[in-house]
């Protein structure tokens, strides 16, 4: 879940992960800065060199940062799988909690695949943003053959498979070692989970350590995007946060529908209940200090103490209904100023590895998750990875639209699992 902060329920557990986070307010200023310090520096005629320096400082962090992610998303896609499923056996309300938030991932991830670019290709990408491809290699975007596509579903050897960065056959083959796992003597299991949340923590600290140096890194790359691009680039972020918002508002609005669908609050009552939940959602930006407020909403939707406060929590921790939307809508954004065509088996294939990491992804702070979970799903459907290392500067933004989606829809799932509970209840006797 991209939100400011979402550890706690997470953190309590025992494979939990460490905390850290990105210098929002430094690395956002330090993106401002580059871009106009680089417009200034072509409007000056300054030196080649420096531009050179700067592309050097940036390639350098923005490599450290690109390395992390194999490792990084291999542990936390088995410590996530293998909650998901320890989850899914508690009982039929989790079983139940769970296939929604599996329709929401997929329902979210076939919307911005079809709508997102269909609005690019009405509001095309402003003039000047492909300055942000400074530092992709010539070599990405080829779009594959059907079944060369499929061929590639299966690797021979994973670790190849990792070195080359593929991320279908890494994917599948994690997937099935995490339910594994789940089959195994608990003592095995314990052990290696244990090595996987080992490794998760230690890829989380060097990332720690290389994002401290974010407000360098982005500063250095965004001089060179200015240098290319002047004033365009600022019309491109903005373009870039209006769009990318626009599909997470589309969950926004879905959870009002399941709400008064599945859970049958009516559509008054649940927007009344949800305002004040909301309100912490968007001065917070984070989906743990609004537990609270959720809480408070489903009280005030007649909703039983003992579904929310099971509900909830673990949707806190696992549940991040925007992330699958908004995240293929950075990675269509980024195909779209590198001019990579998705065809319909890459868009497809695209959906499923987004919902599988949204859906076992652990909680981590939204700086981290947008590197994590948005670099695989890119590498995945052939589109450049680079340019997150500028947009994680301007997540900020775009993580108001995630945070109060994803805690609105919390609530709405909330309700449509205690009427389903209730009905089997009324059923039974």
């Amino acid at each position: 879940m991209h939100d400011k902060e979402n550890t706690g329920a997470a953190g309590q557990g025992k494979f939990a992960l460490v905390s850290i986070r990105l210098p929002v307010a430094l690395t956002f200023a330090a993106l401002i800065g580059g871009l106009g310090a680089g417009i200034v520096g072509a409007m000056a005629g300054a030196p080649a060199l420096v531009g050179d320096i700067a592309g050097l400082v940036g390639g350098l962090w923005l490599r450290a940062l690109q390395m992390t992610i194999i490792p990084l998303v291999a542990a936390l896609l088995v410590l996530g799988l293998v909650q998901m499923i320890l989850a899914a056996r508690v009982g039929t309300v989790a079983r139940r909690m769970i296939a929604l938030m599996v329709f929401v991932q997929l329902a979210g991830g076939a919307f911005t695949s079809v709508f997102m670019p269909m609005l690019l290709r009405a509001f095309p990408v402003p003039e000047g943003a492909s300055a942000f491809l400074a530092q992709t290699p010539s070599d990405v975007g080829e779009v594959p053959k059907v079944l060369d596509f499929l061929a590639s579903l299966v690797s021979p050897n994973i670790v190849a498979a990792a070195a080359e960065t593929a991320m279908l056959p890494l994917t599948l083959f994690f997937v099935m070692f995490a339910v594994a796992i789940t089959r195994l003597p608990e003592d095995q299991g314990e052990r290696l989970l244990g090595f996987f949340h080992a490794l998760g923590n230690a890829m989380l600290l060097i990332i720690g350590w290389v994002l401290a140096a974010a407000p360098v890194g982005v500063f250095a790359l965004a001089y060179g995007v200015g240098v290319q691009s002047g004033g365009g680039a600022f019309a491109a972020l903005g373009h870039y946060v209006l769009t990318v918002t626009a599909m997470g508002t589309f969950i926004f609005l879905l959870a009002y529908g399941i709400a008064a669908v599945s859970g049958g609050t009516g559509l008054g009552g649940f927007a009344r209940a949800m305002l004040p939940a909301q309100a912490v959602a968007l001065s917070t930006q984070s989906s743990l200090a609004s537990l609270p407020a959720m809480l408070d909403s489903s009280g005030r939707l007649g909703l039983r103490p003992s579904t929310a406060e099971f509900v909830l929590p673990l949707a806190v921790v696992i549940f991040r209904a925007t992330s699958a939307a908004m995240n293929l809508a950075v990675v269509y954004y980024v195909a779209a100023l590198a001019g990579v065509e998705v065809s319909p088996t890459v868009a497809i294939a695209g959906i499923l590895i987004a919902s599988v990491i949204s859906l076992s992804a652990v909680s981590l702070p939204g700086s981290i998750s947008f590197v994590v979970s948005i670099g695989p799903i890119a590498l995945a459907m052939g589109v450049p990875v680079e340019p997150l290392a500028l947009l994680v500067a301007v997540e900020m933004l775009p993580d108001l639209m995630r945070t109060l989606g994803n805690v609105t829809m919390n609530v709405a799932v909330t309700s449509a699992v205690d009427r389903s509970a209730q009905t089997d209840k009324t059923t039974a006797t």
